[in-house]
C-alpha cells in the first residue's frame, strides 16, 4: 500500500503564494513522493512549476521566485490512475478561450474512460492518461457554457468516483470535495489570506487556523484579494464514504481530518484492539512509525505491559533501493530497521501494526524479531483484513496478492510466522470514529464499495452517470 496525493490552494491578500504553497507541500510529502508542482497566477498570467521526485528537489529558490501571484495551487503525487512519468504530474494546466486553467486531484474516479472517450469524439486532445486532465478539458468545456459555479455543478454530475481538487480559473481559487466525502479537504484561515489542504497539518505549517472541512458535495471559492471566501452545496447523498484508511495509516497524526485527531484516534483504536484481543506480554512494540500511536494506545489499556522502542528505523533508506535478488529483497528490512535486542531477547513481545497487505513486510518483521531472541511474538493489527483492492485513489494491491484475499486469520498466522494474530473489528472502527460503518469506504475490507465499479459489489443503492454527448442540464 503507498501514499496518495495532497492538495492544496491559496489566496492571499498582497503576498506571493509560492512559498507558502512550497511550504505546504513539504506538510504533505507523506501523501505522495513521485511528483511535485505548483501553479501560480498574478492577475494577468498563469506561471507553473512541475516535476518529478520530491518536493525539495522540484524546487530552487530561483524557481519559487519565478512563481509570482497572491494565488496558486499545489500538489504532490503518488500515482494510483496514470503513468509514472511527467505527463501526469500535477497541477494539470489548460488555456482555453475562457481563461486558463489549473487542478489538482486526490482520488480517482471510476468513469474517467467514459469521461475522455466522449470528450475524446468531440475534439479534446488528451495528453496523459490520467483522470486529472479528465476533469480538467470537463470543466473547462462546461466553463464555455456556464458561469463557474454551474460550470463545476456540471462536472460533479459527470464524474464518479473519489475527489478532492484544488482548482485555478485564472485568479480564483476553488476547492471541491466529492459528495461522498471520500477524500479529505479543509479551509483554513491564514493571517492574510485563506488556505484549502488536504491535511490540517499543512495549515498549521504556515501558522494558519483550521476553520472546518469541506463538506461532501461542497464547493469553496476563495475570493482573489484574500479577502474571505464563498461557499455552495452542489450535490448533497444521503450517505457519506468517508475513507477509513486516512485515520488508520495515511494521514498525518497531527492532523485532524473530518473533525478528529488523527493520533487520538489511533490511540484509541489501539485501546479498543487490547480490549478485543489483548495478551499478556513483555512487552508492546510498534513498527515504526504507523504502528507507533495503536501500540501507545494498546499498551495503556494494558496497563502493566511495558511499551518499548524494539525497531529502529533508518530514515535514509527510500523507496528507490534496487533490491535485483530476493537475498537483496531480505536484506532491505535490516537496511530499514534494526531491533534493539536489550529489548526483545528472552521475552514474548506484542507487535503492533497498522494493517497487512501483501504479508511480506510482516514476515519479515517476525522473522528479524525471532533472530534478535524474542521467545513469542504475537501480532495485533489496528484494522481489519484486507480482502479486496482500493479503486479510490490507494495504490492497493489486487486480489491475488492480497494475504487476506483468500486465506483465513489462521492461515495468515502460519504464513507469516506469528505465535498469534489479530485484526481489530470494523465496528471498533466504526465507533471509534463516530461515523456509522454506512457512512464509511469500507470496499478493501468488505469488497463492497460505494460506487459503481465494473465487477464489484456496492454497499448502496448507486449507479455512475450515463455520459452520452450531451450536457447537463442546469438545476
Amino acid at each position: 500500500m503507498d501514499e496518495k496525493c495532497g492538495v492544496v490552494g491559496i489566496s492571499l491578500q498582497d503576498r506571493e503564494a509560492a512559498r507558502p504553497l512550497y511550504y505546504s507541500l513539504y506538510a504533505l510529502q507523506h501523501r505522495g513522493q513521485e511528483s511535485a508542482g505548483i501553479v501560480t497566477h498574478d492577475g494577468f498570467q498563469q506561471h507553473s512549476h512541475i516535476g518529478m521526485g520530491l518536493v525539495g528537489d522540484v524546487f530552487d529558490s530561483g524557481d519559487i521566485d519565478d512563481l509570482t501571484g497572491a494565488v496558486g495551487i499545489g500538489h504532490v503525487r503518488y500515482p494510483t490512475a496514470g503513468s509514472v512519468d511527467s505527463s501526469c504530474a500535477q497541477p494539470f494546466t489548460v488555456s482555453f478561450k475562457s481563461g486558463s486553467l489549473a487542478l489538482s486531484h486526490n482520488g480517482n474516479l471510476v468513469n474517467a474512460d467514459d469521461v475522455r472517450d466522449e470528450l475524446a469524439n468531440l475534439g479534446h486532445a488528451f495528453t496523459s492518461d490520467g483522470d486529472t486532465e479528465v476533469i480538467a478539458h470537463d470543466l473547462a468545456r462546461n466553463l464555455l457554457e456556464a458561469d463557474l459555479v454551474r460550470a463545476v455543478k456540471r462536472t460533479m454530475k459527470r464524474i464518479h468516483g473519489s475527489y478532492s481538487l484544488t482548482i485555478t480559473h485564472d485568479d480564483t481559487v476553488l476547492g471541491v470535495r466529492d459528495p461522498e466525502g471520500n477524500r479529505p479537504l479543509c479551509i483554513g484561515e491564514l493571517e492574510d489570506g485563506y488556505v484549502l489542504a488536504s491535511e490540517s497539518a499543512a495549515i498549521d505549517t504556515l501558522d494558519g487556523e483550521v476553520i472546518r472541512d469541506v463538506r461532501p458535495g461542497e464547493l469553496v471559492v476563495l475570493q482573489p484579494d484574500g479577502e474571505g471566501y464563498d461557499t455552495y452545496q452542489l450535490v448533497e447523498h444521503d450517505r457519506t464514504a468517508h475513507c477509513f484508511f486516512e485515520h488508520v495509516y495515511f494521514a498525518r497524526p497531527d492532523s485532524d481530518i473530518d473533525g478528529q485527531l488523527v493520533y487520538d484516534t489511533r490511540r484509541e483504536l489501539g485501546r479498543k484492539l487490547y480490549d478485543e484481543s489483548g495478551i499478556d506480554t513483555d512487552v508492546v512494540l510498534p513498527v515504526p512509525d504507523s504502528g507507533r500511536a495503536f501500540a501507545s494506545g494498546y499498551a495503556a489499556a494494558a496497563e502493566d505491559v511495558e511499551f518499548a522502542e524494539g525497531l529502529m528505523k533508518n530514515r535514509y533508506v527510500g523507496r528507490t533501493f534496487i533490491m535485483p535478488t530476493q537475498d537483496e529483497r531480505e536484506r532491505a528490512v535490516r537496511l530499514k530497521l534494526n531491533p534493539i535486542r536489550n529489548t526483545i531477547e528472552g521475552k514474548s513481545v506484542t507487535l503492533i501494526d497498522d494493517s497487512i497487505v501483501r504479508g511480506t513486510t510482516s514476515t519479515q518483521l517476525i522473522d528479524l524479531l525471532r533472530d534478535a531472541g524474542a521467545e513469542e511474538i504475537h501480532l495485533r493489527i489496528g484494522s481489519p483484513p484486507i480482502v479486496a483492492p482500493c479503486y479510490m485513489g490507494i495504490d492497493m494491491a489486487s486480489r491475488d496478492e492480497l494475504i487476506a484475499g483468500d486465506r483465513s486469520v489462521e492461515e495468515i498466522r502460519e504464513t507469516i510466522g506469528a505465535d498469534s494474530l489479530s485484526y481489530l473489528s470494523i465496528d471498533a472502527i466504526s465507533e471509534t470514529l463516530g461515523t456509522d460503518r454506512d457512512d464509511l469506504c469500507l470496499g478493501c475490507v468488505t469488497g463492497e464499495y460505494p460506487y459503481d465499479i465494473d465487477g464489484e459489489a456496492t454497499d448502496r443503492e448507486i449507479a455512475r452517470p450515463v455520459i452520452d454527448g450531451a450536457s447537463v442540464a442546469e438545476d
